[in-house]
């Protein structure tokens, strides 16, 4: 095996329960009897974890080695799963096994994405590391949602495969090659420290398009099942299924095609990935409207090709912006910021008394609209800052 395989089998796992929770929310709601709201917040509780171990897991790693904070935030994955099992029992089991999960989350992609790339001799670590993160998120919610419509015991079951899943995983990473020399002298306050966040290009080219990585992705899979319940019928677990893998899949493809346009003009793959999450968005409030499953996955797919058009361009711009001391202080920081999408579900669920769900979407798209516009307008504050500064951008202050 490979040294980076380790790593690389940190990330597909705990990406393979966390997000398997996705298409499971149909159940949920219409065998667990919760409310609409309530499903929305067993969804977005996982942000409450994942954005402090996203911000401190790559300094700790730094401080104190990638295996010895990596391990234990992996091994976190199985007693998360178990707790999520629980609540089939009482409600507070999925608000923990979520955070749980947050928590997990939060440190595999902070320290497990440095790793494989530190493993990699070849230069194909970053690539490697999206794959596996990626086949988690898509493999898992096809596993769970399959085995919660068809097998038996579907509330504790998916969590039950996912628990065989991670003990190899974890077992195997015991013997993982570590890349980092304990510095127990250095300070993880100062590490935490990340001023390249002031950097123009940060500030007004990725901290407007952030929240719509997973935004989109989350209006995908987590509000459009329920929107296509009248229609879905006894079947809702397979379409939420659908919609999940859908949206995945095409925002895994849409990444390659953003690349190669990124390479031609650093300004348009956000431009073009908030538009896609624009026209994603104004088709899920048809899909509101109607009920309709083929407009669903139409809606899914342009939702996940702005998602991975978006999450390409924050990426890009995070490498352009920080040096290589901040590089992954940065990288969490946008990462955090992309997740804060995961909360909409929960926000749109609160208003649906005060309106129905086409007007909230479309309220949404406006929204969407207008940090195109800012986008769009510090492209164009950023390229005639650059006219009378150079090409070279100016390192950031420490």
């Amino acid at each position: 095996m490979k040294a980076w395989m380790r790593p690389a089998a940190a990330l597909f796992g705990v990406g393979f329960g966390a997000n398997q929770f996705s298409p499971l929310m149909v159940m949920y709601r219409e065998q667990g009897n919760y409310s609409a709201t309530v499903v929305a917040a067993f969804f977005g509780v996982y942000v409450l974890g994942l954005a402090p171990g996203l911000l401190v897991g790559g300094p700790a790693s730094d401080r104190w080695g990638r295996r010895r904070v990596l391990l234990p935030a992996t091994a976190l994955a199985i007693p998360a799963s178990g707790v999520l099992a629980l609540g089939a029992f009482a409600e507070p089991f999925l608000y923990a096994g979520r955070l749980l999960f947050g928590v997990s989350m939060g440190v595999a992609m902070a320290v497990a994405t440095t790793w494989v790339k530190e493993l990699s001799d070849d230069g194909g670590g970053a690539r490697r590391a999206t794959l596996a993160l990626t086949l988690g998120f898509g493999v898992g919610p096809l596993v769970g949602g399959l085995l919660a419509q068809y097998a038996p015991l579907p509330m504790e079951l998916p969590y039950a495969v996912h628990v065989l899943l991670m003990i190899p995983v974890v077992w195997g990473l015991r013997r993982g090659a570590e890349t980092v020399t304990p510095d127990p002298a250095r300070s993880l306050l100062r590490d935490l420290r990340v001023p390249a966040v002031a950097h123009p290009r940060f500030v007004w080219l990725v901290l407007p398009a952030a929240p719509w990585v997973f935004g989109a992705v989350a209006l995908a899979y987590a509000v459009q099942p329920a929107l296509v319940s009248p229609s879905a019928g006894e079947w809702g677990l397979l379409v939420a299924t659908a919609i999940t893998v859908v949206s995945l899949t095409v925002g895994f493809a849409a990444q390659s095609v953003a690349r190669r346009i990124d390479r031609r003009s650093e300004f348009a793959t956000s431009r073009i990935g908030i538009a896609l999450v624009i026209a994603g968005t104004v088709v899920s409030a048809g899909v509101a409207a109607t009920a309709s499953i083929p407009l669903a996955l139409v809606a899914a797919a342009l939702l996940g090709g702005g998602y991975g058009f978006v999450l390409l361009s924050g990426l890009q711009e995070v490498q352009r912006i920080a040096p290589p001391e901040h590089l992954a202080g940065l990288t969490a920081v946008f990462y955090s910021l992309t997740y804060v999408g995961f909360l909409l579900p929960v926000v749109l669920s609160a208003l649906t008394p005060l309106a129905g769900y086409p007007p909230l979407l479309l309220g949404v798209a406006a929204l969407e609209a207008a940090c195109l516009g800012l986008v769009w307008a510090g492209a164009h504050r950023v390229a005639r800052a650059r006219g009378r500064t150079g090409p070279q951008q100016a390192p950031v202050a420490a």
